[in-house]
């Protein structure tokens, strides 16, 4: 998804840094799409790193009240996997974020021709 996004990003771009006449009206609504589809992403992604940060809290609960090896060695395991989810939903969030000042680019390059 992060490969997607920086694509797409790249193309956004070389379309403001071109000198070539275009239909910036056309390239904003697909850029709005784009971004709406990115919020949905992201939204999901919070849902799962949530779900797994609720289930880490749980298992660790049961951890420390029963004192079972794998019990910690299953909250080792979904800590690990909520790190990565934590990584990936910060960098869905940064690129949107970024995505955002494109489009306020976008929208004054539309405004002005």
């Amino acid at each position: 998804m992060i490969e997607y996004m920086k694509k797409h990003e790249d193309y956004i771009k070389r379309l403001l840094e071109s000198k070539e006449e275009q239909d910036w009206g056309k390239i904003k609504e697909l850029h709005k799409v784009q971004i709406m589809f990115m919020q949905h992403e992201r939204l999901v992604h919070m849902i799962v790193t949530l779900f797994f940060g609720l289930f880490l809290a749980i298992t660790f609960g049961m951890a420390l009240l029963f004192n079972k090896n794998l019990l910690y060695f299953l909250v080792f395991f979904i800590g690990v996997i909520e790190v990565f989810y934590l990584l990936h939903l910060y960098k869905l969030e940064k690129g949107v974020q970024r995505w955002y000042g494109l489009y306020n680019e976008l929208n004054k390059k539309h405004q002005n021709n």
